[in-house]
Protein backbone atom coordinates (compact mmCIF):
# COMPACT_ATOMS: atom_id res chain seq x y z
CA UNK A 1 0.00 0.00 0.00
CA UNK A 2 0.99 3.22 -0.62
CA UNK A 3 1.39 6.68 1.73
CA UNK A 4 -1.77 9.05 0.44
CA UNK A 5 -0.35 11.79 -1.65
CA UNK A 6 0.13 15.33 0.81
CA UNK A 7 -2.97 17.15 0.67
CA UNK A 8 -3.14 20.58 -0.02
CA UNK A 9 -5.27 23.01 2.20
CA UNK A 10 -6.36 25.75 -0.17
CA UNK A 11 -9.24 28.61 1.48
CA UNK A 12 -12.70 28.04 -0.42
CA UNK A 13 -12.46 30.93 -2.52
CA UNK A 14 -9.37 29.75 -4.46
CA UNK A 15 -10.67 28.81 -7.78
CA UNK A 16 -9.17 25.93 -10.03
CA UNK A 17 -7.79 26.30 -13.25
CA UNK A 18 -6.63 24.16 -16.40
CA UNK A 19 -2.81 24.42 -16.78
CA UNK A 20 -0.27 22.65 -19.47
CA UNK A 21 1.38 19.82 -17.36
CA UNK A 22 3.90 19.37 -20.04
CA UNK A 23 7.13 22.12 -20.26
CA UNK A 24 8.52 23.14 -23.37
CA UNK A 25 11.79 21.59 -22.73
CA UNK A 26 9.26 18.22 -22.92
CA UNK A 27 6.76 19.02 -25.69
CA UNK A 28 9.68 18.95 -28.51
CA UNK A 29 9.11 16.73 -31.62
CA UNK A 30 11.61 13.69 -30.25
CA UNK A 31 11.66 11.23 -33.16
CA UNK A 32 9.17 12.93 -35.29
CA UNK A 33 6.55 12.21 -32.94
CA UNK A 34 5.25 15.06 -30.52
CA UNK A 35 5.19 14.77 -26.80
CA UNK A 36 1.41 14.54 -25.57
CA UNK A 37 0.41 17.21 -23.52
CA UNK A 38 -1.84 16.51 -20.21
CA UNK A 39 -3.60 18.26 -18.14
CA UNK A 40 -3.89 18.56 -14.39
CA UNK A 41 -5.82 21.29 -11.87
CA UNK A 42 -3.52 23.38 -10.13
CA UNK A 43 -4.87 25.86 -7.71
CA UNK A 44 -4.45 29.78 -8.36
CA UNK A 45 -2.01 31.53 -6.27
CA UNK A 46 -3.74 32.79 -2.68
CA UNK A 47 -3.49 36.27 -2.34
CA UNK A 48 -1.32 37.97 -0.26
CA UNK A 49 -3.44 38.78 2.28
CA UNK A 50 -4.00 34.73 2.66
CA UNK A 51 -1.52 33.06 4.55
CA UNK A 52 1.71 31.27 3.50
CA UNK A 53 1.01 27.46 2.12
CA UNK A 54 3.98 25.50 3.42
CA UNK A 55 4.33 23.67 0.33
CA UNK A 56 2.74 24.60 -3.49
CA UNK A 57 3.26 22.63 -6.77
CA UNK A 58 2.55 24.18 -9.90
CA UNK A 59 3.69 23.85 -13.38
CA UNK A 60 6.96 26.74 -14.22
CA UNK A 61 10.15 26.95 -15.88
CA UNK A 62 12.87 26.20 -13.53
CA UNK A 63 15.06 29.01 -12.62
CA UNK A 64 17.43 26.94 -10.45
CA UNK A 65 21.42 27.89 -10.59
CA UNK A 66 22.99 25.78 -12.81
CA UNK A 67 25.65 23.54 -11.63
CA UNK A 68 29.83 24.28 -12.18
CA UNK A 69 30.66 24.21 -16.09
CA UNK A 70 32.38 20.93 -16.65
CA UNK A 71 34.55 19.98 -19.84
CA UNK A 72 34.86 16.25 -19.83
CA UNK A 73 37.07 14.05 -21.63
CA UNK A 74 36.62 10.80 -23.12
CA UNK A 75 39.43 8.27 -22.45
CA UNK A 76 39.98 4.79 -24.10
CA UNK A 77 42.97 2.50 -22.34
CA UNK A 78 43.85 -0.61 -24.02
CA UNK A 79 46.61 -3.14 -23.59
CA UNK A 80 48.96 -4.42 -26.02
CA UNK A 81 46.36 -7.37 -27.51
CA UNK A 82 43.93 -4.22 -27.78
CA UNK A 83 41.51 -4.70 -24.96
CA UNK A 84 40.25 -2.01 -23.22
CA UNK A 85 41.22 -1.71 -19.08
CA UNK A 86 38.80 -0.79 -16.97
CA UNK A 87 41.35 -1.15 -13.59
CA UNK A 88 42.46 2.22 -13.48
CA UNK A 89 41.61 5.14 -10.94
CA UNK A 90 41.90 8.98 -11.03
CA UNK A 91 45.67 8.73 -9.72
CA UNK A 92 46.37 6.99 -13.01
CA UNK A 93 45.71 10.54 -15.05
CA UNK A 94 47.22 13.47 -15.52
CA UNK A 95 45.17 16.11 -17.45
CA UNK A 96 46.47 19.43 -18.54
CA UNK A 97 44.77 22.24 -20.57
CA UNK A 98 46.54 24.85 -22.99
CA UNK A 99 49.90 23.19 -21.25
CA UNK A 100 48.70 23.99 -17.47
CA UNK A 101 48.02 20.99 -14.96
CA UNK A 102 44.23 20.83 -13.98
CA UNK A 103 42.29 19.24 -11.13
CA UNK A 104 40.43 16.16 -12.06
CA UNK A 105 36.96 17.04 -10.22
CA UNK A 106 34.89 14.46 -11.42
CA UNK A 107 35.47 10.96 -12.67
CA UNK A 108 33.62 7.73 -13.55
CA UNK A 109 34.01 4.46 -15.48
CA UNK A 110 31.49 3.52 -18.09
CA UNK A 111 30.99 -0.24 -18.76
CA UNK A 112 29.13 -1.22 -21.87
CA UNK A 113 28.21 -4.27 -20.28
CA UNK A 114 25.92 -2.27 -17.90
CA UNK A 115 22.27 -3.07 -18.07
CA UNK A 116 19.64 -0.67 -18.21
CA UNK A 117 18.57 0.23 -14.55
CA UNK A 118 14.63 -0.19 -13.76
CA UNK A 119 12.36 -1.58 -10.96
CA UNK A 120 9.79 -3.75 -10.28
CA UNK A 121 6.38 -2.07 -11.29
CA UNK A 122 3.95 -1.24 -8.81
CA UNK A 123 0.46 -3.52 -9.41
CA UNK A 124 -2.37 -2.19 -10.32
CA UNK A 125 -4.35 -2.36 -6.80
CA UNK A 126 -7.52 -2.97 -8.17
CA UNK A 127 -7.07 -5.49 -10.85
CA UNK A 128 -7.57 -8.96 -9.79
CA UNK A 129 -4.02 -11.33 -9.12
CA UNK A 130 -3.12 -13.14 -12.27
CA UNK A 131 -0.29 -15.34 -13.20
CA UNK A 132 3.36 -13.64 -13.62
CA UNK A 133 3.94 -12.79 -17.11
CA UNK A 134 7.52 -12.96 -18.64
CA UNK A 135 9.04 -9.87 -18.38
CA UNK A 136 9.35 -7.69 -21.69
CA UNK A 137 12.91 -7.57 -23.71
CA UNK A 138 13.65 -3.96 -23.18
CA UNK A 139 15.67 -2.22 -25.90
CA UNK A 140 18.99 -1.49 -24.45
CA UNK A 141 21.56 -1.19 -27.26
CA UNK A 142 20.96 1.56 -29.99
CA UNK A 143 23.02 1.84 -32.92
CA UNK A 144 22.30 5.13 -35.78
CA UNK A 145 23.79 4.13 -39.15
CA UNK A 146 24.50 7.84 -40.46
CA UNK A 147 25.40 7.70 -44.08
CA UNK A 148 26.91 11.42 -45.18
CA UNK A 149 25.02 10.92 -48.78
CA UNK A 150 25.65 14.45 -49.14
CA UNK A 151 29.75 13.87 -49.63
CA UNK A 152 29.82 10.89 -50.50
CA UNK A 153 30.23 8.99 -54.49
CA UNK A 154 27.60 6.59 -55.70
CA UNK A 155 31.18 4.59 -56.17
CA UNK A 156 31.80 4.43 -52.45
CA UNK A 157 28.19 4.13 -51.75
CA UNK A 158 27.82 0.76 -53.07
CA UNK A 159 30.34 -0.98 -51.39
CA UNK A 160 29.61 0.45 -47.73
CA UNK A 161 25.84 -0.02 -48.53
CA UNK A 162 26.17 -3.70 -49.61
CA UNK A 163 28.42 -3.90 -46.64
CA UNK A 164 26.27 -2.58 -44.24
CA UNK A 165 23.50 -4.61 -45.18
CA UNK A 166 24.93 -7.68 -44.55
CA UNK A 167 25.93 -6.54 -40.84
CA UNK A 168 22.80 -6.06 -40.12
CA UNK A 169 21.25 -9.10 -41.79
CA UNK A 170 23.56 -11.06 -39.59
CA UNK A 171 24.04 -9.20 -35.99
CA UNK A 172 20.84 -8.04 -35.14
CA UNK A 173 19.91 -9.25 -31.27
CA UNK A 174 16.72 -9.10 -29.60
CA UNK A 175 17.34 -6.10 -27.55
CA UNK A 176 18.92 -4.19 -30.27
CA UNK A 177 17.30 -1.16 -32.34
CA UNK A 178 18.58 0.22 -35.36
CA UNK A 179 17.89 3.19 -36.87
CA UNK A 180 19.76 4.40 -40.82
CA UNK A 181 19.81 8.48 -40.85
CA UNK A 182 21.54 9.94 -43.90
CA UNK A 183 22.95 13.46 -43.82
CA UNK A 184 20.77 14.62 -46.48
CA UNK A 185 17.67 13.75 -44.46
CA UNK A 186 16.19 11.96 -47.59
CA UNK A 187 16.03 7.76 -46.94
CA UNK A 188 16.16 7.92 -42.90
CA UNK A 189 14.44 5.45 -40.65
CA UNK A 190 14.16 5.43 -37.32
CA UNK A 191 14.65 3.15 -34.32
CA UNK A 192 13.41 -0.68 -35.06
CA UNK A 193 14.22 -3.99 -34.71
CA UNK A 194 12.58 -5.29 -38.08
CA UNK A 195 15.08 -6.59 -40.65
CA UNK A 196 13.52 -6.25 -43.80
CA UNK A 197 12.47 -2.26 -43.46
CA UNK A 198 16.40 -1.56 -42.56
CA UNK A 199 17.48 -3.51 -45.45
CA UNK A 200 14.67 -1.78 -47.56
CA UNK A 201 16.03 1.87 -46.02
CA UNK A 202 20.00 0.73 -46.61
CA UNK A 203 18.85 -0.24 -50.73
CA UNK A 204 17.03 2.95 -50.88
CA UNK A 205 20.49 4.94 -50.08
CA UNK A 206 21.39 7.07 -53.32
CA UNK A 207 24.41 9.98 -53.22
CA UNK A 208 22.31 13.38 -52.40
CA UNK A 209 24.73 16.52 -53.03
CA UNK A 210 23.03 19.78 -52.11
CA UNK A 211 24.87 21.71 -55.04
CA UNK A 212 26.76 21.15 -58.37
CA UNK A 213 25.35 18.41 -60.84
CA UNK A 214 26.59 16.85 -63.63
CA UNK A 215 29.63 16.85 -65.24
CA UNK A 216 33.24 18.74 -64.06
CA UNK A 217 33.16 22.32 -62.80
CA UNK A 218 35.21 25.00 -64.40
CA UNK A 219 36.90 25.85 -62.49
CA UNK A 220 37.21 23.17 -60.72
CA UNK A 221 37.95 24.90 -57.22
CA UNK A 222 37.39 22.53 -53.95
CA UNK A 223 36.22 24.19 -50.61
CA UNK A 224 39.63 23.94 -49.07
CA UNK A 225 40.85 26.13 -52.27
CA UNK A 226 37.97 28.35 -51.53
CA UNK A 227 38.86 28.82 -48.34
CA UNK A 228 42.18 30.13 -48.77
CA UNK A 229 41.34 32.56 -51.51
CA UNK A 230 38.05 34.03 -49.91
CA UNK A 231 39.08 33.98 -45.88
CA UNK A 232 42.82 33.60 -46.02
CA UNK A 233 43.89 35.72 -49.42
CA UNK A 234 45.90 33.53 -50.47
CA UNK A 235 47.17 35.08 -53.19
CA UNK A 236 49.13 31.78 -54.39
CA UNK A 237 45.77 29.82 -54.84
CA UNK A 238 43.92 32.25 -56.45
CA UNK A 239 46.52 32.39 -59.49
CA UNK A 240 46.55 28.76 -59.43
CA UNK A 241 42.47 28.86 -59.71
CA UNK A 242 43.04 31.04 -62.56
CA UNK A 243 45.43 29.49 -64.67
CA UNK A 244 43.09 26.34 -64.13
CA UNK A 245 40.04 28.75 -65.13
CA UNK A 246 42.53 29.96 -68.51
CA UNK A 247 43.01 26.03 -69.67
CA UNK A 248 39.28 24.37 -68.79
CA UNK A 249 37.43 27.42 -70.14
CA UNK A 250 39.77 28.36 -73.72
CA UNK A 251 39.77 31.57 -73.11
CA UNK A 252 43.02 32.88 -72.31
CA UNK A 253 41.94 36.47 -71.06
CA UNK A 254 39.93 35.41 -67.52
CA UNK A 255 40.06 38.00 -64.98
CA UNK A 256 41.00 37.57 -61.41
CA UNK A 257 37.50 39.49 -60.35
CA UNK A 258 35.48 36.06 -62.16
CA UNK A 259 37.91 33.78 -60.47
CA UNK A 260 36.85 35.20 -56.71
CA UNK A 261 33.06 35.35 -57.39
CA UNK A 262 33.43 31.65 -58.39
CA UNK A 263 35.67 31.20 -55.01
CA UNK A 264 32.91 32.79 -53.36
CA UNK A 265 30.52 30.43 -54.91
CA UNK A 266 32.47 27.03 -54.12
CA UNK A 267 32.58 28.63 -50.62
CA UNK A 268 29.33 29.16 -50.36
CA UNK A 269 28.36 25.54 -51.32
CA UNK A 270 31.10 23.57 -49.55
CA UNK A 271 30.55 25.46 -46.20
CA UNK A 272 26.39 24.84 -47.01
CA UNK A 273 27.21 20.63 -47.22
CA UNK A 274 29.54 21.02 -44.58
CA UNK A 275 27.07 22.32 -42.25
CA UNK A 276 24.21 20.08 -43.21
CA UNK A 277 26.70 17.13 -42.38
CA UNK A 278 27.45 18.75 -39.03
CA UNK A 279 24.51 19.70 -38.29
CA UNK A 280 22.54 16.47 -38.57
CA UNK A 281 25.28 14.29 -36.68
CA UNK A 282 24.67 17.03 -33.53
CA UNK A 283 20.81 16.07 -34.33
CA UNK A 284 21.75 12.36 -34.56
CA UNK A 285 23.51 12.84 -31.16
CA UNK A 286 20.74 14.54 -29.42
CA UNK A 287 18.43 11.96 -30.76
CA UNK A 288 20.50 9.31 -29.27
CA UNK A 289 20.52 10.85 -25.58
CA UNK A 290 16.90 9.87 -25.41
CA UNK A 291 17.43 6.24 -25.55
CA UNK A 292 18.41 4.31 -22.44
CA UNK A 293 21.26 1.84 -22.18
CA UNK A 294 23.97 1.52 -25.18
CA UNK A 295 24.31 4.39 -27.72
CA UNK A 296 26.20 4.67 -30.76
CA UNK A 297 26.89 6.18 -33.93
CA UNK A 298 28.44 4.20 -36.82
CA UNK A 299 29.53 7.33 -39.30
CA UNK A 300 30.33 6.05 -43.23
CA UNK A 301 31.96 9.46 -44.72
CA UNK A 302 34.66 10.28 -46.54
CA UNK A 303 35.04 13.04 -44.23
CA UNK A 304 34.01 17.02 -44.51
CA UNK A 305 35.91 19.77 -44.28
CA UNK A 306 34.52 22.19 -41.65
CA UNK A 307 35.98 26.21 -41.96
CA UNK A 308 38.63 27.32 -39.14
CA UNK A 309 35.19 29.38 -37.54
CA UNK A 310 32.95 26.51 -37.50
CA UNK A 311 35.00 23.82 -36.03
CA UNK A 312 33.97 24.59 -32.55
CA UNK A 313 30.75 23.00 -33.69
CA UNK A 314 32.86 19.66 -34.25
CA UNK A 315 34.47 20.15 -30.47
CA UNK A 316 30.14 21.04 -29.01
CA UNK A 317 29.50 17.62 -31.02
CA UNK A 318 31.99 15.76 -28.97
CA UNK A 319 31.31 17.51 -25.53
CA UNK A 320 27.63 16.85 -25.95
CA UNK A 321 28.33 13.35 -27.07
CA UNK A 322 30.70 12.57 -24.11
CA UNK A 323 27.78 14.06 -21.73
CA UNK A 324 25.21 11.57 -23.33
CA UNK A 325 27.39 8.95 -23.46
CA UNK A 326 26.82 8.47 -26.92
CA UNK A 327 29.94 6.86 -29.14
CA UNK A 328 30.88 7.80 -32.26
CA UNK A 329 32.69 5.56 -34.47
CA UNK A 330 33.48 6.32 -38.13
CA UNK A 331 34.27 4.56 -40.81
CA UNK A 332 36.22 6.59 -44.35
CA UNK A 333 33.91 5.18 -46.93
CA UNK A 334 37.48 5.48 -49.38
CA UNK A 335 38.50 2.68 -47.94
CA UNK A 336 42.26 2.78 -49.44
CA UNK A 337 42.41 5.41 -51.67
CA UNK A 338 44.96 7.61 -53.29
CA UNK A 339 45.34 11.37 -53.31
CA UNK A 340 43.22 13.14 -55.54
CA UNK A 341 44.89 15.05 -58.42
CA UNK A 342 44.95 17.02 -61.65
CA UNK A 343 42.21 15.83 -64.32
CA UNK A 344 43.96 14.35 -66.80
CA UNK A 345 41.07 15.36 -69.25
CA UNK A 346 42.00 18.51 -68.40
CA UNK A 347 44.15 20.83 -70.78
CA UNK A 348 47.75 21.89 -69.57
CA UNK A 349 47.35 24.94 -67.71
CA UNK A 350 49.79 27.89 -68.10
CA UNK A 351 52.47 27.18 -65.78
CA UNK A 352 52.12 23.81 -66.75
CA UNK A 353 54.05 21.18 -63.53
CA UNK A 354 54.28 23.92 -61.45
CA UNK A 355 50.11 24.95 -61.11
CA UNK A 356 49.75 21.18 -61.74
CA UNK A 357 51.81 20.12 -58.80
CA UNK A 358 49.83 23.03 -56.70
CA UNK A 359 46.70 21.61 -57.58
CA UNK A 360 47.38 17.91 -56.64
CA UNK A 361 48.87 19.37 -53.19
CA UNK A 362 45.09 21.24 -52.62
CA UNK A 363 43.17 18.47 -53.31
CA UNK A 364 45.65 16.50 -50.90
CA UNK A 365 45.86 18.74 -48.36
CA UNK A 366 41.76 18.95 -48.34
CA UNK A 367 41.60 14.83 -48.59
CA UNK A 368 43.81 14.84 -45.24
CA UNK A 369 41.79 17.20 -43.64
CA UNK A 370 38.84 15.70 -44.17
CA UNK A 371 39.51 12.40 -42.73
CA UNK A 372 41.13 13.96 -39.80
CA UNK A 373 37.64 14.93 -38.54
CA UNK A 374 36.51 11.21 -38.83
CA UNK A 375 39.69 10.93 -36.90
CA UNK A 376 38.63 13.71 -34.28
CA UNK A 377 34.82 12.67 -33.09
CA UNK A 378 35.85 9.28 -33.00
CA UNK A 379 38.77 9.54 -30.75
CA UNK A 380 36.66 12.17 -28.70
CA UNK A 381 33.89 10.38 -28.01
CA UNK A 382 35.37 7.04 -27.38
CA UNK A 383 35.18 5.50 -30.56
CA UNK A 384 37.10 4.29 -33.40
CA UNK A 385 38.23 5.15 -36.66
CA UNK A 386 38.39 2.77 -39.64
CA UNK A 387 40.52 4.30 -42.53
CA UNK A 388 42.55 2.74 -45.20
CA UNK A 389 41.23 -0.35 -44.86
CA UNK A 390 39.09 -1.84 -47.71
CA UNK A 391 37.36 -4.18 -45.35
CA UNK A 392 34.18 -3.28 -45.24
CA UNK A 393 32.64 -6.12 -43.54
CA UNK A 394 35.09 -6.46 -40.80
CA UNK A 395 34.99 -2.81 -40.50
CA UNK A 396 31.24 -2.71 -39.60
CA UNK A 397 31.80 -5.37 -37.18
CA UNK A 398 34.26 -4.03 -35.36
CA UNK A 399 32.51 -0.50 -34.77
CA UNK A 400 29.59 -2.11 -33.96
CA UNK A 401 31.20 -3.33 -30.79
CA UNK A 402 31.67 -0.63 -28.06
CA UNK A 403 34.82 -0.74 -25.86
CA UNK A 404 34.03 -2.39 -22.44
CA UNK A 405 35.51 0.76 -20.42
CA UNK A 406 35.36 4.05 -21.03
CA UNK A 407 36.80 6.30 -18.52
CA UNK A 408 35.15 10.19 -18.74
CA UNK A 409 37.45 13.02 -16.73
CA UNK A 410 35.75 16.32 -16.19
CA UNK A 411 37.11 19.27 -14.87
CA UNK A 412 36.31 23.12 -14.34
CA UNK A 413 39.08 24.85 -16.23
CA UNK A 414 40.45 27.94 -14.14
CA UNK A 415 39.42 31.69 -15.80
CA UNK A 416 38.11 30.12 -18.96
CA UNK A 417 37.37 33.28 -20.82
CA UNK A 418 34.93 33.39 -23.36
CA UNK A 419 36.79 34.38 -26.57
CA UNK A 420 36.51 30.97 -28.91
CA UNK A 421 39.96 30.26 -28.81
CA UNK A 422 41.09 26.28 -28.98
CA UNK A 423 41.97 25.13 -26.14
CA UNK A 424 44.75 21.84 -26.42
CA UNK A 425 43.78 19.23 -24.40
CA UNK A 426 46.52 16.15 -23.40
CA UNK A 427 46.08 12.99 -20.95
CA UNK A 428 48.87 10.84 -19.95
CA UNK A 429 49.10 7.77 -17.81
CA UNK A 430 51.13 8.12 -14.68
CA UNK A 431 53.16 4.65 -15.49
CA UNK A 432 52.22 3.77 -19.07
CA UNK A 433 53.00 0.28 -18.46
CA UNK A 434 52.75 0.06 -22.12
CA UNK A 435 49.46 0.95 -22.73
CA UNK A 436 48.23 3.06 -25.43
CA UNK A 437 45.57 5.75 -24.97
CA UNK A 438 42.78 7.15 -26.71
CA UNK A 439 41.27 10.65 -25.66
CA UNK A 440 40.13 14.10 -26.64
CA UNK A 441 42.45 16.45 -28.21
CA UNK A 442 41.03 20.03 -27.32
CA UNK A 443 37.83 22.46 -27.67
CA UNK A 444 36.71 25.86 -28.22
CA UNK A 445 36.16 28.61 -25.47
CA UNK A 446 32.56 30.10 -25.68
CA UNK A 447 32.43 33.01 -27.92
CA UNK A 448 29.79 34.62 -25.08
CA UNK A 449 28.60 34.45 -21.83
CA UNK A 450 26.25 31.01 -21.19
CA UNK A 451 22.86 32.15 -20.33
CA UNK A 452 22.42 30.14 -16.86
CA UNK A 453 19.29 29.90 -17.38
CA UNK A 454 19.67 27.92 -20.61
CA UNK A 455 21.92 26.05 -18.83
CA UNK A 456 19.90 24.75 -16.14
CA UNK A 457 17.10 23.44 -18.76
CA UNK A 458 19.79 21.76 -20.82
CA UNK A 459 20.99 20.58 -17.39
CA UNK A 460 17.42 19.29 -16.03
CA UNK A 461 16.59 17.69 -19.74
CA UNK A 462 19.82 15.93 -20.33
CA UNK A 463 19.33 14.35 -16.44
CA UNK A 464 15.75 12.88 -18.24
CA UNK A 465 16.80 11.70 -21.05
CA UNK A 466 19.44 9.07 -19.78
CA UNK A 467 19.10 6.27 -17.45
CA UNK A 468 21.69 7.14 -14.79
CA UNK A 469 20.49 6.38 -11.50
CA UNK A 470 21.58 8.72 -9.36
CA UNK A 471 21.13 9.25 -5.51
CA UNK A 472 22.05 12.41 -4.00
CA UNK A 473 18.74 13.16 -2.58
CA UNK A 474 16.54 10.37 -1.09
CA UNK A 475 13.55 9.74 -3.37
CA UNK A 476 11.65 6.41 -4.19
CA UNK A 477 9.44 6.22 -7.47
CA UNK A 478 6.36 4.32 -7.09
CA UNK A 479 3.48 3.92 -10.03
CA UNK A 480 0.24 2.45 -10.43
CA UNK A 481 -2.17 2.31 -12.53
CA UNK A 482 -5.99 1.80 -13.25
CA UNK A 483 -7.77 0.63 -16.25
CA UNK A 484 -10.61 2.69 -17.39
CA UNK A 485 -11.55 0.54 -20.34
CA UNK A 486 -9.98 -2.12 -22.37
CA UNK A 487 -8.00 0.11 -24.52
CA UNK A 488 -7.46 3.09 -22.22
CA UNK A 489 -6.02 3.43 -18.25
CA UNK A 490 -4.59 5.92 -16.11
CA UNK A 491 -0.74 5.47 -14.93
CA UNK A 492 -0.07 7.67 -11.84
CA UNK A 493 3.67 8.19 -10.68
CA UNK A 494 4.52 8.77 -7.41
CA UNK A 495 7.52 10.51 -6.34
CA UNK A 496 8.41 10.02 -2.61
CA UNK A 497 10.99 13.11 -0.81
CA UNK A 498 12.66 12.09 2.14
CA UNK A 499 13.12 15.91 3.53
CA UNK A 500 15.68 14.92 6.01
CA UNK A 501 17.96 15.04 2.60
CA UNK A 502 17.39 18.67 1.77
CA UNK A 503 19.06 21.62 2.39
CA UNK A 504 16.54 24.34 3.28
CA UNK A 505 16.76 27.85 3.40
CA UNK A 506 15.87 29.65 7.25
CA UNK A 507 14.01 32.86 6.28
CA UNK A 508 11.29 34.96 8.60
CA UNK A 509 10.59 31.19 10.78
CA UNK A 510 10.25 29.36 7.52
CA UNK A 511 12.66 26.49 5.78
CA UNK A 512 12.67 27.18 2.43
CA UNK A 513 13.46 25.90 -0.62
CA UNK A 514 12.68 24.78 -4.09
CA UNK A 515 12.27 21.11 -6.15
CA UNK A 516 11.91 20.32 -9.70
CA UNK A 517 10.35 16.87 -10.05
CA UNK A 518 9.81 15.90 -14.11
CA UNK A 519 7.97 12.92 -14.85
CA UNK A 520 9.00 11.40 -18.11
CA UNK A 521 7.52 8.32 -20.26
CA UNK A 522 9.38 6.21 -22.72
CA UNK A 523 8.29 2.82 -24.15
CA UNK A 524 10.37 0.05 -24.93
CA UNK A 525 11.80 0.92 -27.74
CA UNK A 526 13.07 3.96 -25.65
CA UNK A 527 10.99 6.56 -27.42
CA UNK A 528 9.73 9.30 -26.07
CA UNK A 529 5.68 9.33 -25.44
CA UNK A 530 5.10 12.32 -22.91
CA UNK A 531 6.44 14.56 -20.13
CA UNK A 532 5.17 16.61 -17.22
CA UNK A 533 6.81 18.78 -15.09
CA UNK A 534 6.51 20.09 -11.65
CA UNK A 535 8.22 22.87 -9.24
CA UNK A 536 7.71 22.23 -5.55
CA UNK A 537 7.91 25.67 -3.35
CA UNK A 538 8.39 24.42 -0.01
CA UNK A 539 7.71 27.48 2.81
CA UNK A 540 8.14 24.60 5.98
CA UNK A 541 7.38 25.54 9.91
CA UNK A 542 9.45 24.04 12.32
CA UNK A 543 6.92 22.18 13.46
CA UNK A 544 6.49 20.65 10.04
CA UNK A 545 9.75 19.82 9.12
CA UNK A 546 10.28 18.08 12.49
CA UNK A 547 7.41 16.12 11.60
CA UNK A 548 8.26 15.09 8.11
CA UNK A 549 11.79 14.00 10.01
CA UNK A 550 9.65 11.34 11.76
CA UNK A 551 10.64 7.20 11.24
CA UNK A 552 7.13 6.87 10.74
CA UNK A 553 6.86 9.93 8.01
CA UNK A 554 6.70 8.31 4.57
CA UNK A 555 7.72 11.79 3.74
CA UNK A 556 6.54 14.72 0.89
CA UNK A 557 4.75 12.81 -1.90
CA UNK A 558 4.35 14.38 -5.63
CA UNK A 559 1.87 12.83 -8.08
CA UNK A 560 1.88 13.05 -12.04
CA UNK A 561 -0.49 11.31 -14.32
CA UNK A 562 -0.48 9.82 -17.71
CA UNK A 563 -3.26 8.76 -19.75
CA UNK A 564 -2.02 6.13 -21.56
CA UNK A 565 -3.10 3.31 -23.85
CA UNK A 566 -2.07 -0.77 -22.72
CA UNK A 567 1.75 -1.73 -23.49
CA UNK A 568 4.75 -1.51 -21.77
CA UNK A 569 6.48 1.75 -20.75
CA UNK A 570 9.69 2.96 -18.67
CA UNK A 571 8.94 5.92 -16.49
CA UNK A 572 11.76 8.38 -15.67
CA UNK A 573 11.93 10.51 -12.63
CA UNK A 574 14.18 13.31 -11.72
CA UNK A 575 14.32 15.51 -8.90
CA UNK A 576 16.12 18.33 -8.39
CA UNK A 577 17.03 20.50 -5.37
CA UNK A 578 16.79 24.29 -5.95
CA UNK A 579 19.50 24.91 -2.57
CA UNK A 580 21.76 22.31 -2.88
CA UNK A 581 21.53 21.81 -6.46
CA UNK A 582 21.79 17.87 -5.87
CA UNK A 583 19.81 15.47 -7.87
CA UNK A 584 18.26 11.97 -7.75
CA UNK A 585 16.83 10.16 -10.73
CA UNK A 586 15.11 6.95 -11.20
CA UNK A 587 13.90 4.30 -13.21
CA UNK A 588 10.62 1.88 -13.29
CA UNK A 589 9.06 -0.63 -15.35
CA UNK A 590 5.26 -1.04 -15.83
CA UNK A 591 3.48 -3.04 -18.00
CA UNK A 592 -0.39 -2.73 -18.34
CA UNK A 593 -2.21 -5.57 -19.71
Amino acid sequence: MHAPALALKWPASVRWRHVAACSVAFCLLVGGRAAAHQSVLLPDPPAQSQPVAEVVTKDATPTFATRVNLVPVSVVVRDDKGRAVGTLTKEDFRLTDNGKPQIITRFSIERSSAPVVVEKETPDLEAPVTPARPAPVLASRFVVYLFDDVHLNFGDLVYVRDAAARHVATSLQPADRVAIYTTSGRDSLDFTDDRAMLQGAIARLRPNPLVGGAGPKCPDISLYMADLIINRNDQQAAAVALAQYAACSGNPHVTANEVQMMAQQALSEGEQETQMATRVLKEVVRRLSAMPGQRSIILTSPGFFPLQYEHSDITDIISKAINAKVIVNSLDARGVWTPPGYSATLPTPVGGSQVISMTNLYLKNEATLQAEVLGEVADGTGGKWIHDNNDLNGAFQRLAAQPEFIYVLSYSPDNLKSDGKYHNLKVILRDPKGLALQARKGYYAPRHETDPLQLARQDLEDAVFTREVVKDIPVELHTQFFKSSDDTARLSVLARLDLKGLQFKKAEGRNLDKLVVVSALFDTSGNFVAGTQKDVELNLKDATLADYAKPSNPGLTIRTGFDVKPGSYVVRLVVRDGESHLMASENSVVEIP
